[in-house]
Formats: C-alpha cells, structure tokens, sequence
C-alpha cells in the first residue's frame, strides 16, 4: 500500500505529464490518509478539473480536497450574460441535455445549473458541456435527478 508522500509524489508527477496543466508548479498538494488536500491558482477552470482529474487517477488516493482558485487572464474573461448565453446555446446543441427544462445562471464567472432532469447522465453532459467554457471560473450542479419517466 503506498504511503501519503508516494501518492503526493505520484500526483505531482501526473501533474507534470498533463498538458491540460501548463503550469503544474501553481498547485500544491499534501496528501492525508488518502485525501489529496490541493491548493494553488490556476488560469482556468479546465485547468482546475484537469488537476484534480490527475490526482483522483492516482492509486491510493480516496478522495480529493479541491481548494484550487482561478484566476484568469483578461483575455478569458467574459461577461456574465454572455457566459450565460453559451452556456444556454452549449445545452441546446448537447442531444443528451433535455435543455428546455434547464436553466443557467451566472455571477461573476461562477455558473450555477438548475432544473430537473430524469438521468444522471444528462446532469453530467450538462455540467461537461458548461465547466469547458471560457470564462468560467466555477460551477454548481444544482439539477435535480428526478425518477425517470416510465
């Protein structure tokens, strides 16, 4: 069984071979009983899931603690409505969103998902399809998974 500084060192160097994470010395990590606690910034929220993607990859880590920021360039920022905008259109064109009972909302960058969906894989095409976006600096999942329809 590896021990925490193995696994920290394993995480470092997932992190090293990612291109997705151009600067993979931003985030520092300290491993606990299995918990990868991350910290740092990074310059986008694809580059914040990617990092936490590589740690959770990593045998011997059990849960990830994910206090990753980001801050981004001014090239990446977007304003809300446009943000929301996207998002909306993203959703429309995904064929696994039933996007007509969604709905999107932004604030300062951190979106947040809501409405109910019969499938967790359409919450999860849903939330895909808005934290690849840029501009986004966070995102909630509130959408309801509710009984499927029969």
């Amino acid at each position: 069984m590896p021990t925490d500084t193995t696994i920290e060192d394993a995480i470092r160097e997932s992190l090293q071979g990612d291109p997705r994470i151009p600067d993979p010395a931003q985030v520092a990590v300290v491993v606990e009983d299995g918990t990868a606690i991350m910290r740092g910034t990074v310059s986008s929220f694809s580059q914040r899931r990617a990092a936490v993607s590589a740690a959770r990859g990593v045998v011997g880590v059990y849960d990830v603690d994910n206090q990753i920021d980001v801050s981004l360039m001014n090239a990446d920022r977007r304003d809300d409505a446009d943000i929301r905008g996207v998002a909306l259109q993203i959703l429309m064109w995904d064929t696994e969103v039933p996007s007509d009972v969604l709905d999107v909302k932004v604030s300062d960058g951190w979106i947040t998902l809501t409405g109910d969906v019969s499938y967790q894989f359409e919450s999860d095409a849903a939330y895909d399809d808005a934290a690849g976006l840029i501009g986004v600096v966070g995102l909630t999942n509130e959408i309801k998974v509710v009984n499927p329809v029969s």
